[in-house]
């Protein structure tokens, strides 16, 4: 029977460049874009002298670049060797495979579960991922085929349309795909996605459903922390570096304020990487101490995340990092001035946000009523909208979150420009103070590390229309991306047979 798990992509909110470095806190949403993995049997059955085999097949299906890979895995070594000399690697996904068949190793440590995973081993494991369309650009097609650059023309696509490569050859031909992407955290979240659902399929973990993953309380349990050790190890490993580990952190576990690792949790994966057994490393990674903070954190209610791309050609966002680093050790004094005020304006946003959603709960009626009033104004007439002191004290919040916000964008900018990278480049801040400008409006910056990959709104009520209007007007594509603060989760079937609206048919899996 085939698994299916689902993973969220994320947008920073705050905390760009701080959360590298502990204790540094950002605030991070996931998204109701997600990833899938769906996990089944290459074969129906296994053979009478699979036992004796050294070898497993994997099978790595992507529908949306049109690419198929056959891989054989060391049941030994958990070593990967593919098929083909030609075929292209997907190192997310291998080391996903192999760290998470490693840990169901390294758990089941009676002999009768040992005796099912390697029988589930032997059928193959055949993996097919897919990620929903605003993980991905589709600027050019929608603009091939003659329509405007709205919402409704993206949301006109097929769910989990091609990519299409953006690079061609003098001839025409097409080389290895350069993927546009949106910034919403796509290896992470295909990355949790495919540890999630082998987890679920060797019966190491049980994933939550959908309906239980919303936010009660406390962030996480043992099943889902697990996910997110062996998914942070993979995507680290995989990336080439122990990165700050947000991405996959919301993946799992959904918005939430984030503070890092320490990365001396990673240095038996990293060993790994030079020649130890996987077998060795993975249980030092599971027992290690994962230090990293989440802790319950989503938008106040009656507000929604925005996301739009400008299509001003991508940033890359190691690059900048390794600009910004550089910098801190050329002005040390005024990185360290520079990193004080981003974070106590970091510190700001949240504690007003964190009050109008304790507003929203406290005094529902009042926080509805001003949130509506305050939609259809801009943010100069809000405080009329106010006509009691609960009603005051939520519009102070809204201003002292815009407040926060616009100080927050300064002092980036200030970085980039010390830095000599464009973390706030001036077409944006153009477009992000018009943004802010627009009635209903809360707040709008970039996302993460910045640059021109996205910028994004945070708008009161049913004030959304106006900025997807105005974006347009300014060539930005609004995507269809919204805050969902659920995490990873063990999804009922393929998402493509439950796309009703789309033409796509639908297929069996199990």
């Amino acid at each position: 029977m085939a698994v299916v798990a689902s993973a969220p992509g994320k947008v920073l909110m705050t905390g760009g460049y701080l959360i590298l470095e502990r204790p540094n806190a950002g605030l991070v949403l996931s998204t109701n874009s997600r990833f899938y993995a769906i996990v089944k049997p290459i074969y129906e059955t296994v053979g009478h002298d699979s036992w004796s085999w050294a070898w497993i097949d994997v099978k790595l299906t992507s529908p949306q670049l049109c690419r198929e890979s056959m891989y054989k895995m060391s049941l030994k070594h958990l070593t990967f060797q593919c098929a083909s000399l030609r075929q292209l690697s997907n190192p997310f996904v291998e080391q996903a495979v192999q760290y998470t068949v490693a840990a169901a190793h390294a758990i089941f440590s009676e002999k009768a579960k040992k005796d099912v995973l390697c029988n589930l081993l032997l059928r193959g494991l055949d993996i097919t991922i897919l990620g929903c369309n605003d993980f991905y650009s589709y600027r050019n097609q929608i603009e091939a085929h003659g329509l405007p650059l709205t919402p409704e023309s993206l949301a006109s696509l097929p769910p989990f349309s091609a990519i299409t490569s953006n690079i061609e050859g003098s001839n025409g031909e097409k080389f290895r795909p350069e993927v546009a992407k949106t910034g919403l955290g796509s290896s992470a979240a295909m990355t949790t996605a495919v540890v999630a659902a082998l987890l679920q399929y060797l019966g190491v973990v049980n994933l939550p459903l959908p309906t239980n993953t919303l936010h009660q309380g406390k962030i996480g349990s043992e099943d889902l922390d697990l996910v997110h050790v062996v998914a942070q190890s993979a995507h680290c490993i995989a990336q080439g570096k122990v990165g700050s580990g947000f991405d996959v952190s919301a993946a799992v576990y959904g918005s939430q304020r984030y503070v890092r690792f320490s990365p001396a949790v990673l240095s038996s994966a990293q060993l790994a990487v030079n020649g130890k057994p996987l077998q060795e490393v993975i249980s030092d990674v599971i027992r290690g101490n994962w230090d990293h903070q989440k802790t319950k954190f989503s938008l106040p209610p009656l507000m929604n995340l925005l996301l739009g791309e400008p299509g001003a050609g991508g940033s890359s966002t190691p690059s900048m990092v390794g600009a910004v680093k550089k910098w801190q050790v050329s002005e040390p004094q005024k990185a360290q001035d520079t990193w004080r005020r981003l974070a106590e304006g970091n510190s700001e946003l949240e504690k007003q946000l964190s009050m109008l959603s304790k507003l929203a709960e406290e005094q529902w009626d009042t926080y509805k009523d001003v949130i509506n009033k305050c939609s259809e104004h801009k943010c100069g007439q809000w405080m009329e909208q106010a006509t009691d002191p609960c009603g005051q004290a939520i519009v102070d919040a809204l201003l002292g979150a815009r407040d926060a916000v616009l100080d927050i964008r300064f002092h980036m900018r200030q970085m980039g420009e010390a830095a000599g990278v464009p973390i706030e480049p001036k077409s944006q801040t153009q477009l992000l103070d018009t943004t802010m400008n627009i009635e209903g409006v809360l707040l709008a910056g970039v996302p993460g590390a910045g640059g021109f990959d996205a910028i994004f709104a945070v708008t009161l009520g049913d004030s959304s229309n106006c900025i997807t209007k105005m974006w347009t007007s300014f060539g930005v594509l609004s995507l269809l991306v919204r805050e969902d603060p659920r995490g990873v989760s063990l999804e009922s079937g393929d998402p493509r047979a439950e796309e009703i609206s789309s033409g796509i048919s639908s297929i069996r899996i199990a």
